[in-house]
């Protein structure tokens, strides 16, 4: 029997990627499971944005070495980010590595698995044309094999990224950025909702950069809020630049667009923003914020922040704390900064010492953590939604799930499927999720 072990490192195009994975290998008669030693194939999708998630591959990889040498016959690839940017030094690195394939080469698993199985080693990292902006690439033949997860579906609209953020590595590892054809999306989001998503979300390094003819991010929001039987739709990650007021109206007058909002800034100082080629200013995004929280007021923030940036000073980093405790985010991915070979900040000296670096990364999720507990206190004694993705995995007789601005929540003491959208009654919270009681 085929079985195959899948292990995904970073952002939720990667989770995409890796579900199209899934879909490719069962067609080929493999068996996913959930425990790497009952593998014979073993795939990593890798992540390139910042260090640590490469140092867990090749970590990861050293540890497989040990499990073929006792199984010759397991299989080991490695995709994703890491694998298009180093390509073959990854092969020169780990000889126990039998395949190594770009973020453009998913669909040619099987053409690669075949000649794996003939004692090659393989290595597919060449780009597709990207010539044309518009470009369905996501095959005709895979459209309809796309798949829910706990009755939610993720949908790749744009791939790729124009922006060459000084700091960021992701138009080297996913390419220049194209759009799918409008009909091309929709006819995978009616598939996914006739096999039970109830939410949907659009993905795209950049997804409000989205234009294919005269569709922008704009009218296929409207066009995909208007499905019959989509309950939620959100969608990840856009770029402050490609937000404008418009959208914010959209959010306000579709019920189906979930009041909730990931929205990078990354840092608080000007001139940072600026050596970072961001393209907008700290008053232009918190502007924006300002009115998207005026005609969405129960919207739900999140964002990305860079600590120690190279030249980043203290009073810059307190410009920083001060964007956050202005917007009062609901969630923040603060990182400190890990320079990305190929990137323009590569360049620059990285001149903020590592402690100092650490010391406003702390000081930044402490201030963080006030305000989200603030946030959830003022959240119990509401009545909220959830959708139920899962049991929970501690709890005996408990559900969870989350609410329209993603906030998770656990239902003790109830007999949900997953998939229901149930109204709760918010009781109380844990550190960073609530508890509601399932109302009749």
């Amino acid at each position: 029997m085929k079985k195959a072990f899948i292990q995904t490192f970073g952002c939720q195009m990667n989770e995409h990627d890796s579900r199209r994975i899934e879909t490719i290998l069962i067609r080929e008669g493999y068996s996913i499971v959930s425990e790497i030693q009952q593998a014979n194939l073993v795939l990593i999708n890798t992540c390139s944005v910042r260090k640590n998630p490469e140092n867990k591959v090749y970590s990861l990889l050293g540890r497989l070495s040990r499990m073929k040498r006792k199984n010759p016959d397991l299989i080991i690839g490695v995709g994703g980010c890491v694998a298009q940017q180093e390509g073959e030094k990854i092969l020169k690195r780990a000889k126990s590595v039998d395949l190594v394939f770009g973020t453009d080469n998913i669909f040619r698993l099987p053409e690669m698995l075949a000649d794996v199985k003939t004692g090659k080693r393989v290595i597919h990292t060449d780009w597709m044309p990207r010539e044309k902006k518009i470009q369905n690439f996501i095959p005709r033949t895979e459209i309809k094999t796309g798949q829910t997860n706990n009755a939610k579906a993720l949908i790749a609209i744009t791939k790729g990224c124009d922006n060459f953020c000084s700091f960021c590595i992701v138009p080297t590892t996913r390419g220049r950025l194209v759009s799918r054809e409008k009909e091309n999306i929709l006819s995978e989001a009616k598939d996914l909702i006739s096999k039970g998503a109830r939410e949907i979300q659009l993905l795209g390094q950049n997804v409000n950069a989205y234009r294919a003819g005269e569709t922008g991010f704009y009218e296929l929001l409207q066009a995909v809020s208007d499905l019959e039987g989509l309950r939620r739709l959100r969608f990840t990650s856009p770029h402050p630049n490609d937000w404008n007021n418009r959208l914010s109206d959209l959010m306000s007058t579709r019920p189906v667009i979930c009041n909730q909002i990931h929205l990078p800034f990354q840092v608080g100082s000007d001139r940072i923003l600026t050596l970072m080629r961001r393209g907008h200013t700290t008053a232009e995004y918190l502007e924006k914020i300002q009115y998207l929280k005026q005609v969405v007021p129960d919207i739900a923030l999140s964002t990305d922040i860079i600590v120690g940036f190279p030249g980043e000073t203290e009073a810059e980093f307190l410009e920083t704390l001060h964007v956050i405790e202005t917007v009062r985010f609901n969630l923040v991915y603060a990182f400190v900064y890990s320079e990305r070979p190929g990137t323009r900040a590569a360049s620059m000296v990285d001149d903020v010492p590592q402690p100092v670096k650490d010391e406003r990364l702390q000081r930044l999720l402490k201030v963080q953590k006030t305000i989200q507990s603030e946030l959830l206190d003022q959240l119990i004694g509401s009545t909220q939604e959830i959708l139920v993705d899962g049991v929970h995995p501690r709890e005996k007789a408990a559900m969870i799930g989350r609410n329209d601005g993603n906030i998770p929540f656990m239902i003790p003491g109830c007999d949900l499927e997953i998939g229901d959208m149930v109204l709760v009654k918010t009781r109380g919270r844990r550190q960073f999720s609530l508890i509601g009681e399932l109302l009749n």
